[in-house]
């Protein structure tokens, strides 16, 4: 059954849903950024996802973060945690279901202060639904889903 809905996922919304590659990278970043180049702080401050700029760049966690403003990467350098998304920026409905999955960085939701993503706009419809119960199940499966 849970491959049936991985392959759902993966056929009606065009995400690649798969098991975890042995040794996964903690943070996502198939473009070589992490958020796809989205500013994390925006999220918070703007209320949605804003594109970082090259000038105003770091690596945290082995991936290269890029924010909006310098004032964003500062918040960002004092306290990582607090803006970097949960599951390392993987989809949190794959996190919740045990394999992690690829995300759209528009496709997020503030829960409880915390930044999560999904594969699209769709699984985030779907994930929103019992999104409490997702993120304790998800939150007692990470970080073992990347190994």
């Amino acid at each position: 059954m849970m491959l049936t809905r991985r392959l759902f996922i993966a056929t009606a919304l065009g995400a690649a849903a798969f098991p975890a590659l042995a040794g996964e990278p903690p943070i996502y970043s198939a473009s070589g950024l992490a958020l796809g180049g989205y500013d994390p702080v925006s999220y918070f401050s703007e209320g949605g996802p804003v594109r970082g700029k090259e000038a105003y760049q770091l690596m945290w966690m082995g991936t290269t973060w890029r924010f909006s403003t310098a004032t964003n990467r500062e918040r960002f350098e004092r306290m990582p945690q607090k803006y970097a998304p949960a599951y390392g920026g993987y989809c949190a409905y794959a996190a919740s279901e045990g394999y992690v999955a690829p995300t759209d960085p528009e496709a997020f939701t503030i829960h409880e202060g915390r930044l999560f993503l999904n594969a699209s706009r769709a699984v985030r419809t779907i994930w929103t639904k019992s999104a409490a119960a997702r993120i304790e199940t998800a939150d007692k499966a990470w970080p073992g889903l990347l190994k």
